[in-house]
């Protein structure tokens, strides 16, 4: 979250961008050429996120 905007970015993979969707109110969706999601960004971040200097990160191995 940026000191000059109001906003979180969290990016997936660097591609170009074919179409951004509002997927719930404050919440922009960014999508590929593929049809797979590339970013999305939380507008009005401060509202939503608590801990703005944490980011948890987690992968399950599926096993």
């Amino acid at each position: 979250m940026g000191p000059d905007t109001d906003s979180l970015t969290i990016i997936l993979r660097q591609e170009r961008i074919k179409e951004s969707d509002e997927v719930h109110p404050g919440v922009i969706a960014d999508f590929g050429y593929d049809g797979g999601m590339l970013r999305f960004e939380i507008l009005q971040a401060s509202k939503v996120v608590q801990i703005t200097r944490e980011i948890q990160f987690a992968v399950n191995a599926g096993g």
